[in-house]
């Protein structure tokens, strides 16, 4: 099912789509608990969740192993081989357990059939986005990637997404945007005049999300494969 909440756009072409990337293209949250599931049990104490709400915090921010590092005193486990063996534990599962939704290959492979310039935008290190994109074999799916190594920037800030238009040589207006959050993917990139996707579908906490952020989306769409109508219906909006 697709909701179309804005009917008042004038009829523009569309040259592009950016998407982000984790909980927009596979479950990053499900790879994560994954992770920190393996964890608890080889430390033999503790809950996933618990744990993946250590990343949640923003203390060290949602990539970092210090958090691993302070669970681990949390529960008076800590030693500097337990703790370097779990990062290892941490990365190694969470690549593994990647998955992409349901029919995303074959949607951004039809979209590049279309003729549409395609990109990333992650605020991901590179290294970490594309080994990612490698486990679930995207890299072939699309023209351009962005990272916050690459932009120096992390959403919401407008400099990312204006690093990425430019980059790809798309004014804002012709461009698609496709993200989970409303306030650090829809917001930013509505404001900038991007059409805009809720991919409502990996919003872990839509409610909340929607109090933080000052604009609605254009559309949103319940699975991936739903992007596929919208752009298909006359490539306008």
């Amino acid at each position: 099912m697709v909701q179309r909440l804005d009917e008042g756009m004038k009829d523009k072409k569309i040259k592009g789509i950016i998407f982000d990337m984790d909980n927009t293209l596979f479950d990053f949250v499900k790879a994560k608990i994954a992770a920190c599931t393996v964890i608890v049990e080889y430390i033999g104490t503790g809950d996933p969740h618990e744990l993946f709400s250590y990343f949640r915090r923003g203390k060290h921010g949602f990539e970092d192993i210090e958090n691993i590092s302070d669970y681990l005193v949390a529960y008076k486990v800590y030693s500097q081989e337990r703790f370097h063996e779990c990062c290892t534990i941490y990365e190694r599962e969470k690549i593994n357990t990647i998955e992409l939704y349901p029919d995303v290959k074959r949607t951004m492979l039809d979209l590049k059939n279309m003729g549409l310039d395609i990109g990333i935008l992650t605020d991901a290190e590179k290294k970490n986005a594309s080994a990612r994109l490698k486990k679930v074999a995207l890299c072939g799916c699309f023209d351009s990637l962005f990272t916050f190594d690459m932009t120096g920037w992390k959403k919401p800030s407008h400099k990312p997404f204006m690093h990425a238009l430019d980059s790809m040589g798309l004014e804002a207006h012709e461009t698609v945007f496709v993200g989970d959050s409303l306030s650090r993917d829809i917001s930013p990139s509505k404001e900038l005049g991007m059409l805009t996707v809720h991919a409502i579908y990996g919003d872990c906490n839509p409610s909340a999300s929607s109090q933080l952020a000052e604009e609605i989306p254009d559309h949103v769409i319940n699975k991936f494969r739903d992007l596929l109508t919208i752009i298909q219906n006359g490539n306008t909006y």
